[in-house]
């Protein structure tokens, strides 16, 4: 792995470490170990899946070169990592899914606007031409373009902190999970224009993300007030 690669991912961990634990001061009901144990292992699958995926959809056959498996910065295919990551989310937190889900969804956008943060240290950062006050050049060029990363960095810790203080009341459970799902589509949706690759990125499936957590959160929102509005059985 190119170590630019590594800095970026590790300012990822560290935003999901540092919401995680600033979360706990906040709220002492989560349970901070376990979900950074959920979140750490799903995200170690999800690279893992990811990578073979890569290897398999580039003609490389993953049981005859395994070492290959560890050159991450060879590509990794971010849907399968991403639907792999969410799988061993759920089988880790099946306990007890929804409320866990919730406590992990905002640190799990903080340490994703880590990664976007992460461009700084990749000098990833830029995407289409503007000439807006705050665009700037690469090094070499005259062209001042979008910090379009660093937008997406900014929505995501937005978002995550809206989320956690949405949480603080104690919503529905499945409510926030839904709603960060549904937040991390929209604002790749919404930066994906902005990017070099126009429309080259998976926004089918950013586009599936924010219909499928809009529709798990308003339907568990409305699961809840139905089972509110219940009135009792007769009695025995």
């Amino acid at each position: 792995m190119e170590f630019t690669l590594l800095w970026a991912a590790l300012t990822g961990v560290a935003g999901l470490y540092g919401a995680l634990w600033l979360m706990g001061r906040r709220d002492t009901s989560l349970c901070v170990r376990d979900l950074w144990d959920a979140a750490i292992t799903a995200a170690v699958v999800g690279l893992a899946v990811g990578r073979i995926v890569a290897m398999v959809r580039g003609g490389v056959n993953p049981l005859t070169n395994p070492g290959d498996i560890l050159l991450v910065r060879a590509g990794v295919d971010t849907v399968g990592a991403t639907l792999a990551a969410l799988a061993a989310l759920a089988w880790v937190l099946r306990a007890d899914l929804a409320e866990q889900l919730d406590g992990l969804a905002p640190a799990a956008l903080a340490g994703i606007a880590g990664w976007h943060g992460g461009c700084l240290f990749r000098d990833a950062c830029l995407g289409t031409p503007s000439d807006l006050p705050w665009a700037w050049a690469q090094s070499g060029s005259d062209i001042t373009r979008h910090p379009v990363e660093l937008y997406a960095a900014l929505a995501f810790l937005l978002a995550a902190t809206g989320l956690f203080r949405l949480r603080l009341r104690y919503p529905p459970p499945g409510v926030v999970a839904g709603l960060g799902l549904a937040v991390a589509g929209v604002v790749r949706l919404a930066t994906e224009p902005l990017r070099p690759s126009l429309l080259d990125g998976p926004t089918a499936w950013y586009a599936a993300a924010a219909v499928l957590g809009g529709a798990t959160a308003a339907w568990s929102w409305q699961r809840s007030r139905a089972g509110q509005r219940r009135p009792d059985g007769p009695l025995q």
